[in-house]
């Protein structure tokens, strides 16, 4: 078979696994995002817009002006440079063009699991750990915040105080109790 015919992954999909960690949203389901991770990535893309590219498109044609692009550094890596930013300009524009932004401060008060909970829990052995559950995009694991679509995280949803839920994992199955959750103040 001819390899015009056979399909080969985008670079855009690769970019898109790489930004999220490799955690994607389900098919069907929106990008829920707090309204401060809403927040941060609009304020990147446009640093990236306003700031950053016309940079970049400026320093290109500075090089290119110069003559011969084959062998001009400065043109080189700022065309590289360009299509990086161009990539992650398409990946925000998309990514913010189908966010969900869901309040958790909403919950204030409330003992159960939702989008946005801060959800102490313990283990089987009595070890507690603390998460805060947050958008694909705006969830960092070292910061303690988990993607709503991690094991974890659905396992806990919809669940309350003192609940016992099963967390299904490739190690096995572990019953986790919810010890306390708790809601960001309202502003």
């Amino acid at each position: 078979m001819s390899k015009a015919f056979t399909r080969e992954p985008d670079a855009a999909d690769d970019d898109e696994d790489a930004a999220t960690g490799g955690l994607v949203i389900p098919a069907g389901a929106k990008n829920y995002m707090t309204p401060q991770g809403h927040a941060a990535l609009r304020s990147e893309l446009m640093q990236l817009l306003d700031v950053e590219r016309p940079k970049v498109v400026e320093v290109v044609h500075w090089a290119a002006s110069n003559g011969d692009r084959s062998e001009n550094g400065d043109y080189l890596y700022g065309k590289k440079r360009l299509r990086e930013i161009d990539r992650r300009i398409r990946f925000l524009t998309k990514r913010l063009s189908v966010a969900e932004v869901v309040d958790p401060s909403l919950h204030e008060g409330g003992d159960q699991v939702f989008f946005g909970a801060t959800v102490t829990y313990a283990n089987q052995d009595g070890d507690e750990r603390t998460i805060t559950i947050k958008g694909v995009d705006e969830a960092d694991a070292l910061a303690g915040e988990v993607s709503w679509v991690s094991p974890v995280a659905r396992a806990l949803l919809k669940s309350r105080v003192g609940d016992e839920v099963v967390l299904r994992a490739p190690g096995g199955d572990t019953v986790l109790e919810v010890v306390e959750v708790r809601y960001p103040r309202s502003a």
